[in-house]
């Protein structure tokens, strides 16, 4: 994917194949690119809830103070990593968890609080029918996530198993 192919525009994103809901093995294609909609401004809270439920109490994602005396912060507060990659929508229904994740660049603003647009997109790098569940297949695909000036934030690779919407064929 080049730079060139990355929009902010809602229509573009949509057209692009995105789903509210997740997709079927058969409705994956091989290269395909998923500009998953809507895209989403983490804010303070977002990073606090987010904190709170996963139990990550790091101080450099909740302290002020903390955050402005470590030289990992750049002196201003971090959301937390997981959570830029869960706000994208679902390609799966049932998945196999990350593989190989990558965070590019930490979500701050000059405030301290996380303000990006996370704009999430998903490439499909293969495809194959599941060996030991005959109901599902399995899909490999590379996500990138993008802020609001398309910098990329975070990419993962992960193998998904999706259930097949017709399993006897």
């Amino acid at each position: 994917m080049s730079d060139t192919d990355f929009t902010t525009d809602q229509r573009e994103r949509e057209a692009s194949g995105g789903h509210p809901y997740g997709r079927y093995f058969e409705e994956f294609e091989e290269g395909a690119v998923y500009k998953h909609w809507p895209a989403k401004t983490v804010t303070e809270a977002d990073d606090h809830l987010f904190c709170l439920l996963t139990m990550n109490h790091h101080p450099l994602h909740i302290n002020d103070v903390y955050a402005a005396q470590s030289s990992r912060s750049q002196r201003r507060r971090r959301a937390a990593g997981l959570l830029v990659g869960a706000g994208h929508e679902r390609v799966r229904r049932v998945g196999q968890g990350d593989r190989e994740p990558r965070h590019r660049r930490a979500l701050t603003s000059q405030s301290g609080v996380p303000r990006d647009t996370l704009f999430v997109e998903t490439e499909v790098l293969e495809k194959k029918a599941s060996q030991s569940k005959p109901d599902r297949g399995v899909v490999k695909v590379h996500t990138r996530v993008l802020n609001q000036d398309g910098v990329l934030v975070a990419e993962f690779k992960r193998l998904v198993l999706v259930p097949k919407q017709n399993p006897g064929q």
